[in-house]
C-alpha cells in the first residue's frame, strides 16, 4: 500500500468563476507547479478524477438544486439557489466542472477506503460553504460533505473533519448537525467580523448529536502563536475521547495575514505548523488516515502556492524546509505574466510558530483568544464527558 496519494488534473482549472473574481484557479496550476519544480511530486503518481455522478451528489444536494445547476448556463432570467450572484456567477459547464471537483475528493476518499493509501490530497477540493440547496461562498456542490457521506457507507462510523479556513465551515457543519458519526470542528474568523456570520461556540450540534459540532471563533488579527494555543486546547482532547477512524481536513489559507478577504494574521510557517499536526492526529487517533482538501486562500501568488506545496509534502512525508529557496523556474515564470509581483524569496515567511499550552497557569483573562477557548471548552466539552476548567482534559 502507498503512503499517501495526489489527486490531479489540469481539468479541475475548468471551475473558474470568471473575470476578477477571486477564487481564480490559477492558485492551483502555480501550486502544482511549485510543487513539481520543488520536487515533491517526483516519482508520484497522480490520480486523475472523473465527475461524481447525480447518484453521489444526491447524497447531500436536491434533485431540484442539480437540475438548476445544469440549467444555469443556458438560462437568462434571473436564477434562484443562490446562482448568478457576485459569489457565485453562473459559468460554461458549471454543473461538470463542480461535478468534477466532487469526484476528485471522491477519489481521495476511495483510495482511502479500499486500503491503497494512508493519506491523500485533492488542493482542488474545499467547497464547504455549499448547501443542500443552493450555492455559498465561492461553493457550487460541497465536495467535503459528499466525501463523508460515502464514507460513512463505505466502512467509517467516525469521521472527524477539521475545518482551518478563516470562514466557518458551515455548510459540512449544517449537513451533519444532527449526526453523532460526525465531529466537525471549525476554527475560523469570529462570525461577528466576517461572512457566513456563524459558527459561534454555542452552535454544538442538535437531535441527539450534541457535541458533534465545535467551533472556535477567533478575533481578527489572530496571529499564529495564538491560533495554534487555540488549536491544541481543545481539538487533541476531542479526537482522544471521539476516537474517529479517519480525519477529514478543509485547509484553507484565506487565514494568511496577507489574504484579501479576511483579518486573520497566520503565516506560511503557521499553515505549514497545521499540516504537521494532523498529520500528527492522523497517526495518533486515526490510524494514518487522512483526506487533506484545498478551500479558501486569494493572495494567489504569495501565499497559495507556498502553502498548499507544504500541504502536498507534508501529506507525502516529504516536508519542505522553511528555508528553502523559490526555484528559478517558477520565480522567472512569475515574473515573466507577472513583472510586478512582489514575490517572497524561500518557503517561510520568518514567523515564529512557537505558542504557549493551555493550562499554563497564565491563561489570560482578558485576552479574547483565551475567552474563545474558555468558552468553546465549557460549551462542548461537558458534552464529551471531559472537565472544560480541568487543563488535563
Amino acid at each position: 500500500m502507498s503512503a499517501s496519494a495526489v489527486v490531479w488534473d489540469a481539468a479541475l482549472l475548468g471551475y473558474d468563476l470568471g473575470g476578477e473574481h477571486p477564487f481564480n484557479p490559477v492558485r492551483l496550476e502555480l501550486t502544482i507547479r511549485l510543487a513539481t519544480e520543488l520536487g515533491v511530486l517526483r516519482d508520484v503518481p497522480l490520480l486523475v478524477p472523473e465527475p461524481a455522478s447525480g447518484e453521489e451528489l444526491y447524497r447531500i444536494h436536491t434533485t431540484e438544486y442539480l437540475e438548476a445547476v445544469k440549467r444555469a448556463p443556458m438560462t437568462g432570467a434571473e436564477l434562484a439557489h443562490g446562482l448568478g450572484t457576485e459569489d457565485n456567477p453562473v459559468f460554461e459547464k458549471m454543473h461538470e466542472s463542480s461535478a468534477l471537483v466532487v469526484g476528485s475528493t471522491l477519489l481521495a476518499a476511495r483510495t482511502i477506503a479500499e486500503g491503497e493509501a494512508r493519506r491523500a490530497v485533492n488542493i482542488a477540493g474545499g467547497l464547504h460553504h455549499a448547501m443542500s440547496d443552493h450555492a455559498a461562498g465561492f461553493c457550487v456542490y460541497n465536495d467535503c460533505a459528499v466525501a463523508i457521506s460515502w464514507l460513512l457507507d463505505n466502512g467509517f462510523d467516525r469521521v472527524a473533519y477539521l475545518d482551518t479556513d478563516v470562514h466557518h465551515g458551515d455548510g459540512v457543519q449544517s449537513a451533519f448537525y444532527d449526526d453523532p458519526r460526525v465531529l466537525t470542528v471549525s476554527l475560523h474568523q469570529h462570525p461577528l467580523t466576517l461572512w457566513p456570520g456563524t459558527g459561534y461556540s454555542g452552535e454544538v450540534g442538535a437531535g441527539g448529536a450534541e457535541g458533534s459540532s465545535v467551533n472556535i471563533p477567533l478575533p481578527p488579527n489572530t496571529r499564529d502563536p495564538a491560533w495554534l494555543r487555540a488549536f491544541h486546547a481543545v481539538v487533541p482532547s476531542l479526537l482522544a475521547e471521539f476516537q474517529p477512524q479517519i480525519l477529514v481536513t478543509q485547509c484553507g489559507v484565506d487565514s494568511h495575514e496577507e489574504d484579501p478577504l479576511a483579518d486573520l494574521s497566520l503565516s506560511v510557517d503557521g499553515h505549514r505548523a497545521i499540516y504537521r499536526t494532523m498529520r500528527e492526529l492522523a497517526d495518533t487517533y486515526a490510524d494514518g488516515r487522512w483526506l487533506a482538501v484545498g478551500g479558501g486562500g486569494y493572495q494567489l501568488i504569495r501565499v497559495v502556492p507556498r502553502s498548499w506545496t507544504h500541504l502536498i509534502a507534508t501529506v507525502l512525508n516529504r516536508d519542505v524546509p522553511p528555508e528553502t529557496p523559490l526555484p528559478p523556474g517558477w520565480v522567472d515564470a512569475i515574473r515573466s505574466a507577472a513583472p510586478s509581483a512582489r514575490l517572497p524569496a524561500a518557503m517561510t515567511d520568518g514567523a515564529d510558530t512557537g505558542f504557549r499550552h493551555w493550562g499554563d497557569d497564565v491563561d489570560g483573562v482578558d485576552d479574547p483568544v483565551d475567552v474563545a477557548i474558555r468558552d468553546t471548552r465549557r460549551a462542548i466539552f461537558p458534552l464529551h464527558g471531559l472537565d472544560p476548567d480541568d487543563p488535563r482534559d
